[in-house]
């Protein structure tokens, strides 16, 4: 039965609801607001993509210009130096190691890109956060969903590159959506948690800038993760990076699918740090105006 609270001298309708109601509702609110805000989301978001590269008399050229130079330079860096123990087809190419590298580093740079974005997303927008009623919780939406675009045209010209170099594309690519909307989740996620601390201290931005690049040793991208000895090729997988780039390489480049077993921990840690995320920055939302 709902109840009545007096709050400044007003009554407010409140609804008691049950555990199991209160746990949909914390499900589905974050669906629920990007519903509501759709118009608002695709209208920034349109406006940032063009920001992007106002000016340029290339564009969105320099966006395909950008990944194709990073796999050039790293066929003729890497061209002789393959001495992992790579799928058949990549072995027999010389562009099969900068093709591996390549592969990780889309999911690295989707991340860094957000990591370093997210603790000051907020302080971007303070005067729309400030001067009106602005949904705040849809600005890490919206910067994912900018950094989306711009990681599906490298992915598009590392599909490219691969199929014109060896000369095929695995029907197994077909699966990407599955391992690149959990992903898309993760940093969205993230990039909650992040903002809302980076609103009380301008810390998280300069911890982001000190430990991002030790994530891109952490993360096997310029080797495999057999190569680590144990017990740390167990523990590693507790960094989320490298199961997504371990199920980015087996769907583009080895053709296969993923361990099940993994694909199962990378949908946890996608989830967990999705509502993770908007829990800690919900919790925090009616703060955060007065710190800003």
């Amino acid at each position: 039965m709902p109840s009545v609270k007096v709050v400044n001298g007003k009554q407010i309708v409140v609804e008691n609801l049950g555990p199991i109601e209160r746990l949909f509702s914390f499900i589905v609110k974050p669906f629920v607001r990007m519903l509501q805000h759709r118009d608002l989301i695709a209208a920034i978001l349109r406006r940032e993509v063009r920001e992007r590269f106002k000016g340029s008399i290339a564009g969105w050229i320099w966006a395909i210009i950008a990944p194709l130079l990073m796999i050039a330079v790293y066929s003729l860096v890497f061209s002789t130096a393959l001495t992992l123990p790579l799928p058949e087809n990549l072995a027999k190419s010389q562009a099969g190691y900068a093709l591996f590298i390549f592969g990780g580093l889309i999911i690295f740079n989707f991340f860094s890109e957000m990591a370093f974005r997210a603790p000051m997303l907020l302080h971007e927008y303070t005067h729309f956060i400030k001067q009106t009623i602005f949904p705040s919780d849809m600005l890490a939406v919206i910067s994912t969903l900018r950094a989306t675009a711009y990681t599906l045209i490298s992915l598009g010209v590392m599909l490219l590159f691969q199929l014109a170099v060896i000369g095929e594309l695995p029907v197994t690519v077909l699966l990407l959506p599955f391992i690149f909307i959990p992903f898309i989740a993760f940093l969205i996620g993230m990039s909650w948690f992040l903002a809302a601390l980076g609103a009380f201290t301008r810390d998280a931005g300069y911890l982001m800038i000190t430990i991002v690049p030790l994530f891109m040793f952490a993360t096997p991208i310029f080797y495999l993760p057999s190569m680590v000895p144990a017990p740390y090729d167990f523990w590693m997988y507790g960094n989320a990076l490298v199961c997504f780039v371990e199920i980015l390489r087996d769907l583009v480049l080895g053709g296969r699918l993923p361990n099940m077993i993994l694909y199962g921990w990378t949908l946890f840690i996608s989830l967990f740090s999705f509502y993770f995320g908007y829990w800690f920055f919900d919790r925090y939302r009616n703060v955060i105006v007065d710190v800003l």
